[in-house]
């Protein structure tokens, strides 16, 4: 049984080729979509690991720095550095902003204290030294020396940081917190969060703290509709592919039906049938996930996001590409099945 099924899929190698190439392909999305998936929650953890804040106060009803602007005085941060368990309280202003370079782009403007908590890490480059100067993310596209207007005051760059977006990309730009002030707001000396060494026990009226990991969670809670849809959508491309594996398949069992009839005549199992369908699904779902690890590699630096797909997904894909082919060979079987043996010896 496994040679002849091993032959049957020699003789029918145009269509399995095929076959792979297609199951590949839905494969390789599902990698893809896998990997986006994994760096929305990626690029919110990094940046804000990156400010290196163990808390993140702001006003009370506040949930989340980078989703709601809630002003409070930026000397809050000199009440909040004398609370138990503080070492250090230093004023963020967070707001959101288009540049042009050269086509309009979202940004996000983080305004820090000199010196203090929330300077840019990992900086190619330094850090701004005087007014109307800039560390900007890679993925703006500006280069150290190069300048950009961003709400009518020109900001010249002077350093670049990695991998510091949030929103699926949009880049961070950080300036001096007065630079913030006077750009956005007229010069008012406001902040929208104080991020603290330590962590408070307890802070004045009307204050709250928040967690990194809260923080983070509320960054991608404007996500969730866009992860969820794309968690939906690597169910379906299974389902997919396992529609393409056992079309295949089914196909086979119906060309090979005089095949499964003498294999019958002769005395062969139930279970031998099954096994020389499911060698055949195997063999096209395994080749297809080793070559959708390729094609996943070609096509990723493709897309506009930066994604890198999980080792955790290019580990299973094998493994569900097996159940998948497993749970396909059933409908071939059904039909190898019903066969008579008669129709070994010419009979209906």
């Amino acid at each position: 049984m496994w040679l002849a099924t091993l032959r049957d899929l020699q003789w029918r190698m145009r269509r399995f080729v095929i076959a792979v190439i297609g199951t590949a392909l839905v494969f390789a999305m599902t990698l893809i979509l896998a990997g986006l998936s994994d760096s929305f929650r990626a690029e919110a953890g990094r940046t804000v690991q990156g400010l290196g804040a163990d808390a993140w106060v702001m006003r009370e009803g506040v949930y989340g720095p980078f989703t709601t602007v809630a002003a409070m005085p930026a000397s809050t941060a000199d009440q909040v550095a004398t609370m138990p368990g503080v070492t250090r309280a230093d004023p963020l202003l967070i707001l959101h902003q288009t540049v042009v370079v050269p086509e309009i782009t979202d940004v996000n403007l983080i305004g820090y204290r000199t010196g203090g908590l929330g300077a840019p890490r990992g900086v190619d480059g330094r850090l701004p030294a005087k007014a109307g100067e800039a560390v900007v993310d890679r993925s703006l596209g500006l280069r150290s020396g190069e300048t950009f207007d961003m709400a009518g005051q020109e900001f010249t760059v002077v350093g670049r940081t990695t991998g510091r977006t949030i929103n699926a990309g949009q880049p961070l730009i950080f300036v001096p917190i007065e630079d913030a002030q006077r750009a956005m707001l007229s010069g008012a000396p406001v902040a929208t969060a104080v991020i603290t060494q330590g962590v408070p026990t307890s802070l004045p009226p009307g204050l709250i703290a928040r967690t990194p990991a809260q923080t983070e969670l509320d960054l991608l809670r404007p996500l969730a509709n866009a992860i969820q849809s794309l968690d939906l959508t690597q169910l379906l491309l299974w389902l997919v592919a396992a529609l393409i594996i056992g079309s295949v398949v089914y196909l086979s069992a119906l060309e090979r039906l005089r095949d499964f009839a003498v294999f019958k005549a002769t005395g062969w199992s139930t279970a031998g049938l099954l096994g020389g369908l499911a060698l055949q699904a195997i063999v096209l779902s395994v080749a297809s996930a080793v070559l959708a690890i390729g094609l996943s590699r070609l096509l990723t630096p493709v897309f506009p996001l930066t994604i890198a797909i999980p080792t955790s997904a290019v580990l299973l894909l094998p493994c569900v590409a097996l159940g998948v082919g497993l749970l396909a060979s059933l409908a071939g079987l059904r039909r190898a099945m019903s066969v008579e043996p008669a129709v070994a010896f010419g009979g209906p």
